[in-house]
């Protein structure tokens, strides 16, 4: 059963990035959405929380916080609202880390 971790505050606001990684397990995806985009970005020290693990951007967030895609750790992938919903359906669970 996968689980989609779904992520909103910053990691230099709380813990909930560093959370939600440990309970990951190899099928589970993690979502960043508000602030904790600013856990994908490369080079700062949220980003190694990241490593090891499936992990998805909001685009829109992204662009909200003027981040650009080429500033994010190589494995993040970036989504749209669609590929949002997407996750949610291929999920069998979500874990709101809020």
């Amino acid at each position: 059963m996968s689980m989609l971790h779904l992520v909103n505050k910053s990691p230099y606001e709380n813990n909930n990035v560093s959370t939600a990684s440990s309970t990951m397990r190899s099928d589970d995806v993690m979502l960043l959405i508000e602030d904790a985009v600013y856990a994908a970005v490369k080079g700062g020290k949220a980003s190694t929380m990241l490593e090891g693990h499936k992990v998805s951007v909001l685009g829109p967030d992204l662009a909200a916080r003027g981040i650009a895609e080429d500033k994010l750790a190589s494995d993040v992938d970036v989504i749209d609202y669609a590929g949002f919903v997407d996750l949610v359906e291929s999920n069998d669970k979500v874990q709101s880390w809020l």
